[in-house]
């Protein structure tokens, strides 16, 4: 399977981002716990050149904790401030202002010996599709002033929202980046749904989600769906199906529908917590 899915709009954010920088103290990106460097854009790390930086390892309540707190380890040594936080219901979303301030503290002394005392830190978020900005910011400032929404694209354009005196947020669209040189990381970002499911081969994608599964986490997918014992992907792919009843007429097996129940239930974490990538 090939990946790639760089709309026109991508491009035009990427430009804005380039000049907005230069107003930001710090940059905070969010990336899915599950694909900590596959959902990390190559591209910010150029952007953000001399910022001060936030990992916020978002969605953590659907990773394997283990992995989860190693990948933070990676990151803090590479000289990253990080968090893990689940917007969705606030978790450690608290913990992410003592974050700013931390990454800022040389700026606030700065300012402080200039006599400039109450300047907030303006912070710029970024993220890739679907990683859950727009549900972080909302958490953070306890309002809804960003939209939200389960498919990727919903954030068109950048806006300013003033979360308290501190800080200032400037959140900003989702964008990937124009080539994945390694493909395994379009197949990682296909997983979470941050890849249009439109451009996509579900049922190619869920034989490529089982094969995973039965390596890293064997025994997941049978006690889950309540399967034999599993010849290959084809094979779970027909159990699931006829276990879960997808049956189309002539009473044939639905592997398209059983595809999408499957990824539905990975991504919504009734599979578990599983990680799909750990650091090198």
């Amino acid at each position: 399977m090939h990946f790639q899915w760089y709309p026109g709009h991508m491009t035009k954010a990427r430009r804005a981002m380039q000049e907005d920088i230069k107003l930001i103290d710090v940059v905070i990106e969010l990336v899915d716990a599950r694909i900590p460097f596959s959902s990390k854009n190559p591209d910010i790390d150029q952007l953000a050149n001399n910022k001060s930086r936030i990992i916020l390892l978002n969605k953590y309540d659907l990773a394997d904790p283990e992995k989860t707190q190693k990948w933070k380890e990676w990151y803090e040594a590479k000289g990253f401030h990080t968090a893990l936080v689940n917007s969705k219901n606030k978790s450690g979303v608290k913990t992410v202002a003592n974050v700013i301030n931390e990454a800022c503290k040389e700026k606030i002394e700065r300012d402080r010996k200039r006599g400039i005392l109450n300047r907030p830190v303006r912070a710029m978020i970024v993220g890739i599709p679907n990683v859950g900005k727009s549900t972080f910011i909302n958490s953070f400032a306890g309002k809804a002033c960003a939209k939200t929404g389960n498919k990727p694209g919903v954030t068109k354009g950048k806006q300013w929202i003033r979360l308290n005196k501190q800080v200032e947020l400037l959140d900003t669209p989702g964008i990937l980046w124009p080539k994945f040189e390694d493909q395994t990381i379009g197949l990682r970002l296909a997983f979470i749904g941050s890849i249009k499911d439109e451009i996509l081969n579900i049922t190619e994608l869920s034989y490529e989600l089982i094969k995973f599964l039965m390596e890293s986490y064997p025994g997941v997918l049978e006690r889950n769906y309540e399967l034999e014992s599993i010849v290959d992907e084809i094979d779970a792919l027909n159990q699931i199906a006829e276990r879960r009843k997808c049956i189309q007429k002539g009473n044939e097996v639905d592997l398209d529908k059983a595809a999408r129940l499957l990824l539905d239930d990975f991504k919504s974490g009734r599979l578990g917590k599983i990680t799909l990538e750990m650091p090198e």
